[in-house]
């Protein structure tokens, strides 16, 4: 398993993290929240699967930039 590390820059307060876990059933493990300014760096393990984000964020990986946006 790679070792890569993600990271998640706030550009709003509130922004959510999400963990899920691995395995035959997907389940939520770990929640943060983060103000805006705020970074986490994260990285996927062998009980992480994927992570959700949820407001507006920059998501910064080895295979770029994504830009996460809050639609109302």
């Amino acid at each position: 398993m790679a070792q890569d590390y993600i990271i998640i820059q706030a550009e709003e307060d509130g922004v959510q993290l999400i963990g899920l876990t691995r395995g035959t059933d997907t389940k939520f493990h770990h929640s943060e929240k983060l103000d805006k300014g705020e970074v986490m760096i994260a990285q996927f393990t062998e009980h992480t699967s994927a992570m959700k984000v949820r407001g507006k964020a920059s998501i910064h990986t080895s295979h770029g930039v994504i830009h996460s946006e809050t639609r109302k």
